[in-house]
């Protein structure tokens, strides 16, 4: 069985990718599906002679497996598996260092704008939240103490778009690395490092897992000394994910190609009658041709994935009464579950993000994501409608 995507000369597809990346017998027994190695320590034959293997923090052969699979989801030579897709963010922030500057996307996920502002900031770093729907227009941004360009593409909630090739090459010229958090569209949609980037990040809690019943994150990079770096920040902080969960995930990402498919379609069919429905002042999702920047998603994406925000026309009452109508969505955290979500950004996901920064980029008590899940899209659709009343 494969073990990653350069097993064979040629190029496999990403759904063979999905269901054998990683994966090989266990040589033992010949099971075919990877086993949970729970221990914490391995014996040695003698002081520093051992298998691979000295302590799980390090390392543990149900998250080699896994790692192994996310590299190779995004095409990377080198996956790495974290407790959470913060832990993931913070590993990479711990690559900065006092005075450096970096310039972010304004429509960033609330939990990565708080780790930011309120955690890295006090240590001398300067992250500048801007704009990046026209890079053009963030060339006047750089300094020499520009050292890392930070995408959310789409953009979380808004759905915005960021041209990754020209912000990669944007970023290289000034000498910054370019990190693409790529949760919203998953592998299966958009492959940042083939763009230009030079790590891409995922909450694995999304997506990748797809069953809200699990908390992860991971970074892939093809840059050898970068993983270097990235998995010494790993293992001296501790921000591993136990061997219950690597297996739980690498078995979500044997689906994960079948489930995205199923996302999208779904989410291209509610987007689409949601548009029709006069309640919405806008229906925003990169699929539409009535979004901005659908050309250049149709260029960067193979697919949209399951994410439509929208904007209800009322009074946060009139917000509050919808969402308590809903039957099929429930209003929660997160998203890309098999499930259908849907989350008031404002007052959730998003409460943390300075309220004169939130003003400004458009989001406000209006403003709900719907993750459109894998169910029928008509009973979506007619959840909808009835909620609107």
């Amino acid at each position: 069985m494969m073990k990653s995507a350069n097993a064979s000369e040629r190029r496999q597809g990403i759904e063979t990718v999905c269901v054998h990346a990683g994966v090989e017998p266990e040589p033992t027994t010949g099971a075919i599906m990877t086993p949970i190695f729970q221990t914490s320590t391995y014996v040695q034959s003698a002081p520093g002679e051992h298998k691979g293997y000295d302590y799980s923090r390090g390392g543990n052969p149900t998250r080699t497996a896994l790692e192994l699979a996310l590299g190779a989801l995004e095409r990377a030579k080198h996956g790495i598996s974290f407790a959470s897709g913060l832990a993931a963010v913070h590993a990479i922030a711990q690559l900065l260092n006092p005075g450096d500057h970096v310039l972010v996307c304004d429509d960033v996920y609330g939990g990565t704008g708080r780790l930011f502002r309120r955690l890295f900031a006090k240590y001398g770093i300067d992250f500048e939240f801007v704009d990046m729907r026209r890079p053009e227009d963030l060339k006047s941004h750089f300094r020499p103490a520009t050292k890392l360009v930070w995408i959310e593409t789409p953009t979380n909630p808004l759905l915005r778009i960021v041209d990754i090739r020209a912000m990669a090459d944007l970023a290289r010229t000034h000498g910054a690395l370019t990190v693409v958090d790529n949760t919203f569209a998953s592998p299966i949609f958009q492959q940042p490092l083939e763009l230009g980037a030079d790590i891409v990040l995922h909450s694995t809690t999304k997506y990748i897992g797809g069953h809200s019943d699990l908390v992860g994150g991971a970074l892939m990079t093809s840059d050898n000394e970068l993983a270097e770096q990235l998995r010494f920040i790993q293992f001296a902080g501790g921000a591993v994910n136990a061997p219950q969960e690597c297996f739980i995930l690498l078995r979500s990402i044997k689906t994960l190609a079948l489930r995205m498919q199923r996302h999208h379609e779904n989410a291209c069919l509610v987007s689409d009658a949601l548009s029709k429905q006069t309640a919405f002042s806008e229906v925003i999702f990169p699929g539409l041709e009535s979004h901005p920047q659908h050309a250049l998603a149709r260029g960067q994406m193979s697919g949209y994935a399951g994410m439509v925000s929208v904007r209800l026309k009322g009074n946060f009452d009139d917000v509050k009464l919808f969402v308590s109508r809903l039957q099929v969505f429930s209003l929660a955290e997160s998203l890309g579950g098999v499930e259908s979500l849907v989350n008031h950004p404002e007052t959730m996901t998003h409460a943390s993000v300075p309220p004169e920064h939130r003003k400004k980029i458009g989001i406000d008590s209006s403003l709900l994501r719907f993750s459109v899940g894998i169910e029928s899209a008509q009973d979506l659709i007619d959840d909808v409608v009835q909620a609107l009343g």
